[in-house]
């Protein structure tokens, strides 16, 4: 493990660089191993990385079952702030408003929690802090899991979850 800039990586200097930590609200964050398959691209640099501070993952109920989709809400903080994660999955900045939004690429199952995913961004609004985002990867994933047991058709129910985002810009 080496510390590159503001965010530890399980990595070597030469293979990531990584950004720095900017503002006061930021923090340094460590980015966590990554299976091999979800991995960003090759020549993808990070530009942030973000902890969840506070989350859920919220599941309805459809033929008895909360099962499907959820639908994420959460706060995160890193290397550029807070950043607000919603609906979506959209992911926007509380500093500059920047947002995006992304689609599954791929995931990485973990015992007894939410999968790691790789996702792509397929929409940008604005050009701060990610403006220039173009793969994102949920990692360290904790909690989240849909409900087990019966339920009524249209109940929601919100599950805390915690995880480490890191964003990442497309080679040069």
């Amino acid at each position: 493990m080496a510390a590159i800039g503001a965010v530890t990586q399980h990595a070597s200097a030469a293979e990531v660089a990584a950004p720095t930590v900017v503002g006061a609200d930021a923090r340094r964050v460590e980015i966590p191993r990554i299976a091999s398959a979800i991995k960003p691209p090759a020549g993808s640099r990070p530009v942030g990385a973000y902890v969840v501070t506070r989350g859920t993952q919220t599941y309805t109920c459809a033929g008895g079952v909360f099962t499907g989709a959820s639908v994420p809400e959460a706060q995160l903080i890193g290397t550029g702030g807070r950043v607000h994660h919603f609906k979506g999955p959209s992911w926007q900045s509380e500093r500059d408003g920047s947002m995006i939004t992304a689609k599954k690429t791929a995931e990485s199952p973990r015992a007894g929690t939410i999968p790691e995913l790789l996702l792509t961004v397929d929409t940008h609004t604005g050009t701060g802090i990610l403006g220039n985002v173009a793969y994102i990867s949920r990692l360290l994933t904790s909690g989240g899991v849909a409900p087990a047991g019966a339920c009524t058709d249209g109940a929601t129910a919100a599950v805390p979850y915690g995880a480490v985002y890191v964003f990442w810009a497309s080679k040069r």
